[in-house]
């Protein structure tokens, strides 16, 4: 089983005990947070589909360790001109661990096909005109 969700902005493919970094939370280490923007839940083959979020499902993490990423370098430079600047920053992140994946929302996929097929077959049929008959101009 594994859900795509929201989480701090971004989307994640996650599944239980899978651990994630993500932008910083203010949530302190240790304690439980829950996330409820799921847009997709695929339970063994079985794909529920949210417009845009599930409703009642929610993915159930733990938040493990505030932490800064690695250093990424910023260079810039024009040629010729002698301009450079070096610049770089360190990246906040949180590392959580996804406890569980509760999926109590409805199912939004199947009335979706059901309303395109009525309107398919609302659509009026059109008549194609007769095609026109070759004549032999040979002589």
């Amino acid at each position: 089983m594994y859900a795509i969700v929201e989480i701090a902005g971004q989307q994640f493919k996650v599944s239980k005990d899978l651990k994630v970094y993500v932008h910083r939370l203010a949530n302190e280490e240790g304690s439980k947070v829950s996330f409820d923007k799921v847009y997709l839940l695929d339970d063994n083959g079985t794909i529920t589909i949210g417009a845009p979020a599930i409703e009642g499902a929610s993915v159930e993490a733990k938040v493990l360790q505030h932490l800064k990423g690695d250093k990424v370098i910023v260079f810039k430079k024009k040629r010729r001109k002698g301009y450079k600047k070096r610049n770089g920053h360190r990246q906040y992140l949180t590392q959580i661990v996804i406890e569980g994946i509760t999926a109590s929302g409805a199912k939004i996929a199947a009335p979706k096909k059901a309303a395109a097929e009525e309107v398919v077959e609302a659509a009026p049929k059109v008549k194609k005109a007769p095609k026109a008959k070759k004549e032999d101009t040979q002589e």
